[in-house]
């Protein structure tokens, strides 16, 4: 790198930071989310404004490969705390409410949203048509999880049964959704001349499950006093990383290998471990990489020759994103006999979309299932189905009451049934990561 070079990286760096900070507190000032500021400021940052100057300025074309590695390795350390606060206890405990309404709140809009593509194939296709329609449906699915869990515990409501279900129903939606896209890109070609190695997926998932996992759990059960020492923080970033680039490696994404390390870290005697990692970590990724990929997001976005077509296009895809999601979790929850106003207040929680949804259409975009005409429009979409969420639900069922009322512990202490629904959040810096079940995702 040149002279010039290193100074620029430093300066966008300090730009990016300072400007994702102020507006995501600028946003929970306003009740919402963090992420909906710091997504705005990839985006202010963007060619939207000043038709690209300023960008081009602040981040000239020399650097934007290294902001694209560092954005790489915030989204790999994200979903590794996703995948470190996901529970299958909190969706066993949870009954059949929760697979009801997370399939037909994801089927629902999957369906429309292959419907959609079609319809939007002549002016926004990338040439594969399957491929096309596939990701459109699962990126018309998606629900944030980190979101969703920020807004419940700042209402409160993380432990009351409303909350509970939303939890699981957020839990098992990631699931889906995730293997979902792993089975589109794998059937994509997207690997190239070395496509067969997806056939090494499988295999690789098998052994993290059945030979990592027990390995993990033995060695912890073994050391009951081990702390968060720089020896044990650099193993747990080693595997991380060595996760997510053998996903890379054999034709899925990095994102699978870092979420699947999380899932199998061990959680019975390892609580205070797992909560001084993603408190650590959580503040890293939150307030420099997160902040950077929302930067290079934002790059992507280009709103500035948005016409009537387009604006005709962002309609039909919010009217699917939303009606789809909502429909689909409202009915399946009124099928189960839950009260009108939970029921609607449910399915406005599972449109929560955040930081899970442009992940996914970053992943898109790489890949070729995205132009970036439909990606700026889909990020548009996955702002205001985000910032809806909360005054939606403030109108439905009300306002927090007792703003003084204590929050539960950000960190418990053990593997309770309601602890599961207290998970810290993901996402960036305090507010993402040091919540006691939020994040921006």
């Amino acid at each position: 790198m040149t002279t010039h070079q290193t100074s620029s990286l430093l300066v966008g760096l300090a730009a990016v930071v300072f400007l994702a900070r102020v507006l995501g507190m600028l946003a929970r000032r306003l009740n919402q989310p963090a992420v909906i500021g710091e997504v705005l400021a990839g985006i202010a940052l963007g060619p939207t404004l000043f038709h690209g100057a300023l960008s081009d300025a602040l981040f000239p074309a020399g650097i934007r490969p290294l902001l694209a590695a560092l954005a790489a390795v915030g989204v790999a350390a994200f979903m590794f705390l996703v995948g470190l606060e996901w529970d299958a206890a909190m969706i066993r405990g949870s009954g059949s409410l929760a697979a009801t309404v997370s399939f037909s709140s994801v089927l629902l809009p999957f369906g429309l949203g292959m419907l959609l593509a079609l319809y939007l194939m002549d002016d926004y296709g990338t040439g594969d048509r399957t491929a096309f329609m596939l990701f459109m449906g699962i990126a018309m699915s998606i629900t944030a999880f980190p979101v969703l869990a920020r807004i419940l515990t700042d209402r409160r409501m993380s432990r009351s049964p409303l909350g509970v279900v939303a939890l699981a129903c957020a839990s098992i939606d990631d699931v889906l959704a995730w293997s979902l896209l792993a089975a589109v890109i794998a059937v994509s070609g997207s690997a190239g001349p070395d496509q067969w190695r997806i056939l090494l997926a499988v295999p690789y998932l098998l052994a993290m499950l059945f030979v990592v996992r027990p390995l993990l759990r033995r060695f912890v059960a073994r050391r009951p006093a081990l702390t968060l020492t720089p020896t044990v923080f650099a193993a747990v970033l080693v595997g991380l990383l060595l996760s997510a680039a053998a996903t890379e490696w054999v034709g899925l994404h990095y994102i699978f290998g870092a979420f699947l390390f999380g899932v199998i870290l061990p959680r019975e005697g390892s609580e205070r471990l797992r909560a001084d990692v993603h408190e650590r970590l959580g503040h890293l990724s939150g307030t420099l990489l997160l902040p950077v990929f929302f930067l290079v997001a934002g790059l992507q976005v280009d709103l500035s020759g948005l016409d009537a077509g387009g604006l005709g296009a962002l309609g039909l895809i919010l009217l699917v994103a939303v009606g789809g999601k909502f429909t689909g979790a409202f009915a399946a929850a009124r099928l189960n006999r839950m009260p009108l106003r939970q029921s609607a207040a449910l399915a406005t929680l599972m449109n929560t979309r955040g930081l899970t949804e442009l992940i996914v259409l970053n992943v898109g975009l790489q890949l070729g299932f995205l132009d970036r005409d439909l990606y700026s429009l889909m990020v548009v979409m996955a702002v205001v189905t985000t910032a809806m969420a909360g005054p939606l639900l403030s109108w439905i069922i009300g306002r927090p009451t007792d703003p003084d009322a204590p929050r539960p512990p950000a960190h418990p202490t053990a593997a309770t049934p309601s602890a599961t629904t207290t998970a810290p959040a993901t996402g960036t810096g305090t507010e993402h990561a040091a919540g006691t079940v939020g994040t921006p995702a």
